[in-house]
């Protein structure tokens, strides 16, 4: 599908990720289209699964209040689905992502504070299976294409 978007539906697509609740009226305006291209637009983008949901970004202040990090994990290949399926119960996992290179997952972590880090990382590394884990502590996000535009 991703060769069928023209540049209009690539724009579109820029605009609803900064903000997704952004108005059909203001995002024709932005474009130069009519409200109800927009509308037919978006149900394409919907339709094809090119959209396939909408969803909530953390502001500035809830985001900077958090100790950020990614965790790289290596897992026993057998016990990967369960190591997976662990990871998906945690709510300070927000996104685990499979990997090339010498870790199997790299998983992004989201924490209140470096107790609680300290305490998931403790979790995460005495699940069986799971072989050795390697954190970076996010200091601070330097370039972020789905902040909202200002």
């Amino acid at each position: 599908m991703n060769t069928l978007l023209d540049g209009t539906d690539r724009q579109l697509l820029s605009l609803l990720q900064a903000n997704a609740r952004e108005g059909t009226a203001a995002l024709a305006r932005k474009l130069g289209l009519a409200r109800t291209t927009v509308v037919a637009r978006i149900a394409r983008l919907e339709r094809s699964g090119v959209v396939a949901g909408y969803g909530v970004r953390l502001g500035a202040s809830m985001d900077q209040a958090t100790v950020r990090a990614w965790c790289s994990l290596s897992v026993l290949p057998q016990t990967a689905p369960a190591v997976l399926r662990m990871l998906a119960g945690m709510v300070e996992v927000e996104e685990v992502s499979a990997v090339s290179g010498h870790f199997d997952y790299l998983a992004f972590l989201r924490c209140i504070s470096h107790e609680q880090l300290d305490g998931l990382l403790d979790r995460i590394g005495q699940m069986e299976g799971v072989h050795k884990t390697q954190t970076s502590i996010v200091l601070s996000r330097k370039i972020d294409r789905r902040s909202v535009l200002g």
